[in-house]
């Protein structure tokens, strides 16, 4: 197949998985590429995710690679296909790439587990509360750059209500709940829609209250993106900086166990909703 057009770091992972079975049945590059049949930049190139690869391929390598785990090879089979476009590719050329590939890993993840302290969830925010986080962006962004940060912003939401809804779980601190961003009209209205979003049968919103001892966390927003197998989880760190992806097995383990602490702070989901009620008479 020929070269993939700027690989995103949904091939990028696709590779590097091919990479560590073939490590792990302790081949080298060339060695796989003699039993594949071919030169042995084919692989180096499949396992940088500069080729795109086809599912047979795959399940030839894995063969090859002497993996037995099935539910595995399947999940890595269905990654292939090439660069298929989505939504988030009309912005290729006014955002980021790691926003991109953030809208991508959501797009494809069986369900998605957050956890923030100052900030809302980016996937429950209501479009003012959006507008007026994004005017607050250092270096400041332009107009026109605001408006399509929050339209990007609000079309990641649909992974909530498309058929099936991806489960979605949200612990929120309560400094998040009373930020304030755009005034009080603005708050109001978001913590409205936190309440009416909480309702929906596959969203999970739990808030960390003040005066909750210890916090397993360091403040940085987190999204732990759960995939088709536990191998091929993702872990989203979320700073100035953009967006980090880790996925090494400790990494991982690390992130379930920081998110697990802090649901297992957090109130109940009816409690939350108390909570968030009590903060919007406030306003």
């Amino acid at each position: 197949m020929p070269p993939a057009p700027g690989a995103t770091l949904r091939q990028q992972r696709l590779g590097a998985e091919l990479r560590k079975l073939r490590e792990r049945a302790g081949l080298t590059s060339t060695a796989a590429a003699s039993l594949l049949g071919g030169p042995q930049a084919r692989i180096s190139n499949i396992e940088a995710g500069r080729y795109a690869v086809s599912a047979d391929r795959v399940r030839a390598l894995a063969r090859n690679y002497d993996c037995g785990d099935d539910a595995y090879v399947d999940a890595l089979a269905g990654m292939t296909g090439g660069r298929r476009r989505g939504w988030w590719d009309e912005y290729r050329d006014t955002l980021p790439s790691g926003l991109l590939d953030l809208a991508e890993l959501e797009h494809h993840a069986t369900a998605l587990r957050v956890a923030v302290t100052v900030h809302m969830p980016g996937l429950l925010q209501t479009l003012e509360h959006a507008r007026a986080t994004m005017r607050e962006a250092v270096p400041p962004l332009r107009p026109h750059e605001v408006e399509h940060r929050v339209s990007y912003r609000l079309k990641r939401q649909a992974v909530l209500f498309d058929s099936p809804a991806t489960p979605y779980t949200a612990v929120v601190h309560e400094a998040a709940l009373r930020m304030g961003f755009g005034g009080p009209d603005v708050a109001r209205a978001q913590l409205a829609h936190l309440l009416a979003m909480s309702e929906e049968p596959t969203i999970n919103l739990l808030v960390i209250p003040f005066g909750q001892t210890g916090f397993p966390a360091s403040g940085q927003p987190i999204t732990y993106a759960t995939g088709p197998v536990p191998q091929l989880d993702t872990v989203v760190l979320d700073s100035d900086h953009g967006c980090e992806f880790l996925d090494a097995e400790a990494q991982l383990a690390r992130y379930r166990s920081v998110v697990d602490r802090m649901e297992s702070r957090a109130l109940t989901e009816t409690q939350s909703r108390t909570l968030i009620s009590r903060i919007i008479g406030t306003l």
